[in-house]
């Protein structure tokens, strides 16, 4: 049959998971400009370009919902370790720490110097950054929450004590700024020491701001050791005093006297999820990744030294084995290092994979872009969870597997027409080889390309197709969009 609906691409002979948790349908996908108009029969259609899809897996582009990208996206705007994994959209301004808005007066504290150098940082409002955005248009589409962490920088002199009441209504001035903006929530990084003596008022009275703009808020812990379930009411209390929905970022099992609990918090939340808006984010990978964080030093674990400002020659090396060449104690060198970068195998295997596998449990990078020595999370993540969880352990379906990439992450963070492949929703698409897809990326190799990724669709456009490198990426054209809640009506 002749098509009679001119579109202009047509994705055929493909295994089409929805987003939905639920059985996969054969069949095709037709798009027009930037939306998906039509599912499954696509029979009608007369495209400009026809793929085949060899009876791979479709599936909406990947969500990565927890991200340090901010200034990464203007950089580096292929994006291309996001691009080879799958992943069309980066949720940004995690932990505390947001590139926009900041200020000529706000000091560039650890952690905000994980995004990158101090030149970078200048967007003093949420629009100025969309300006910028848009002029360079990165190739995945970007969300943005607003920074605890940069606030308090913007507006305290010193930032080891809660703030003052007057302190307090500026940095809600400038969120309610960024929130009219288009900022879709807010996030805070309490374990960090520029945070950490933030009291849980000063954190309520911000969070008031997101009721008029229907935003979200997300939290990095004020600890993930031993008291994580003091640091879990906390938060969920915090949510509760606006009714806004509340994501614990990362969560995790951390430290040895920590291993075994997994089952444990997860019930925890799932008794606060029958009471209010929650859910969380992980990564499939058993250590973590920062700065070099001295509350964090033990001999407990192995800490990977990734950078040192004040030691560059030092990096790629151990704590324990720098220690040892200083004959000092860890803290010590520790203490030298700093400012530097860390990984840590501070977690169990079981721990992540209850995590990972947990059906509310949404999957984000946490990745660092601008570590030399990243942790391998940043190129790996989404393919370590369809390769090692779903097919290589069983332990995790390939339906929920890409639910909690997709259509789990569009709801919780107000996406609209995103995260599923229904008509009139924009042409996000991944198509994968379940039988190969597998993360490549180590933590002695971490900027390996995943396998089995065959095509990436942003807006409708192709983004990414299996060989794209560094050098020929760089003539695709680039299609994401800023994704401004209180702007994106579509």
């Amino acid at each position: 049959m002749i098509g009679t609906e001119t579109v202009d691409t047509v994705i055929h002979n493909v295994l089409i998971y929805n987003g939905e948790y639920c059985e996969p349908k054969l069949g095709g996908v037709a798009i027009l400009g930037e939306h998906i108009v039509a599912v499954e029969d696509v029979s009608h259609c007369c495209a400009k370009h026809y793929i085949d899809g060899q009876g791979h897996v479709l599936a909406p582009g990947f969500i990565d919902v927890h991200t340090h990208d901010d200034l990464e996206v203007l950089r580096n705007p292929h994006m291309l370790c996001k691009l080879s994994q799958g992943v069309t959209t980066v949720i940004t301004g995690n932990c505390g720490i947001s590139a926009a808005p900041f200020q000529d007066s706000a000091k560039l504290v650890d952690p905000i110097n994980l995004l990158g150098d101090e030149a970078e940082f200048e967007f003093a409002t949420l629009a100025d950054y969309q300006d910028r955005y848009n002029k360079v248009r990165p190739s995945v589409n970007t969300a943005m929450l607003i920074g605890h962490t940069s606030l308090r920088a913007q507006v305290m002199s010193a930032l080891d004590r809660t703030a003052t009441a007057q302190e307090i209504a500026q940095m809600k001035t400038l969120l309610s700024e960024a929130l009219a903006d288009g900022a879709i929530g807010f996030s805070t990084g309490l374990a960090y020491g520029n945070a950490n003596a933030a009291s849980a008022s000063e954190v309520c009275e911000l969070i008031r701001c997101l009721v008029p703009y229907n935003g979200i808020y997300t939290t990095h812990l004020r600890t993930e050791f031993d008291a994580i379930l003091d640091a879990m009411d906390e938060a969920f209390e915090s949510a509760r005093s606006a009714q806004v929905p509340l994501v614990i970022s990362h969560l995790k099992c951390a430290g040895k006297n920590n291993w075994g609990r997994a089952k444990q918090i997860l019930a925890h939340l799932e008794k606060r999820r029958q009471q209010q808006s929650v859910c969380c984010d992980c990564y499939p990978y058993a250590a973590s990744s920062s700065t070099l964080d001295l509350k964090q030093v033990t001999d407990n674990n192995e800490i990977f030294i990734t950078w040192s400002e004040s030691h560059p020659e030092m990096a790629q090396k151990t704590l324990k084995d720098i220690a040892s060449k200083w004959h000092v104690s860890l803290y010590e060198a520790a203490q030298r290092l700093r400012p530097a970068g860390a990984v840590y195998h501070c977690m169990d295997e079981q721990d992540v994979q209850d995590i990972v596998c947990h059906e509310h449990t949404m999957i984000g990078s946490d990745g660092l872009p601008c570590d030399p020595h990243p942790h391998p999370r940043l190129w790996g993540t989404f393919p370590r969870v369809l390769g090692k969880y779903a097919r290589q352990l069983n332990t995790l379906e390939l339906s929920l597997a890409i639910h909690k990439m997709t259509a789990l992450s569009s709801r919780a963070f107000g996406l609209k027409k995103r995260g599923e492949i229904k008509v009139g929703y924009f042409a996000d698409l991944v198509l994968f080889d379940a039988n190969t897809v597998s993360d490549q990326a180590t933590y002695s190799q971490p900027h390996k390309q995943a396998r089995g990724i065959k095509h990436v669709w942003v807006n409708g456009r192709s983004s990414f197709k299996e060989g794209d490198n560094q050098s020929n990426i760089q003539h695709r054209q680039r299609a994401g969009r800023f994704l401004a809640r209180s702007l994106d009506k579509e």
